[in-house]
């Protein structure tokens, strides 16, 4: 990671191929990054939350994680001891942590702003429970409908309501930062 890196991406298994919406957010935006792993196929949380934690350690200010699928619980389990270095998570179409068995390995809860977007067709992590999370975490849920895994196999190639989304949340984030600095 170099100094100019405020938005980290933490892909899902297989790693976010070329046509899903988080290459194109990173094309987009000349200060993300993507966390580098030799084995996308692979869903182990201790060495994907190793690669991220590696990547924060090298920022000089606050990251912006925006993750999606497996990477979301990668990115919960590094804000649990991490979290002073990220800015905020945007999780997008989250794993199930039981079907992998690491829920015990996330936190109760957030300190860091966070959103939660869900889909009511995600085969990977069912409505109810997504709300649920969401809630759990104090993250804001946003509920993209039948939208399956939110990602290119559902219809999700650049997905520009999505990035919106991010930057207004981002900026929400530091407004109130700011809002609070000057009090």
């Amino acid at each position: 990671m170099s100094d100019y890196c405020t938005t980290l991406i933490v892909p899902g298994l297989h790693g976010s191929g070329p046509d899903h919406w988080q290459t194109w957010w990173q094309a987009r935006d000349r200060n993300a990054c993507r966390i580098e792993l030799d084995d996308w196929e692979r869903p182990d949380l201790a060495r994907w939350s190793d690669s991220l934690r590696a990547e924060l350690r090298l920022s000089r200010g606050d990251v912006w994680i925006v993750a999606h699928s497996f990477g979301c619980l990668a990115a919960l389990n590094v804000a649990q001891e991490d979290g002073f270095r990220i800015g905020g998570l945007f999780l997008v179409g989250a794993a199930d942590p039981d079907k992998f068995g690491v829920a015990a390995q996330l936190p109760e809860r957030l300190d860091i702003p966070s959103v939660l977007v869900g889909s009511r067709t995600d085969p990977w992590l069912d409505f109810g429970k997504t709300r649920r999370w969401a809630a759990r975490l104090g993250s804001r849920f946003v509920d993209l409908g039948d939208a399956g895994h939110i990602n290119t196999e559902s219809g999700f190639g650049p997905w520009q309501a999505g990035f919106d989304l991010f930057a207004d949340f981002r900026r929400e984030v530091e407004i109130a930062r700011l809002s609070e600095a000057l009090i």
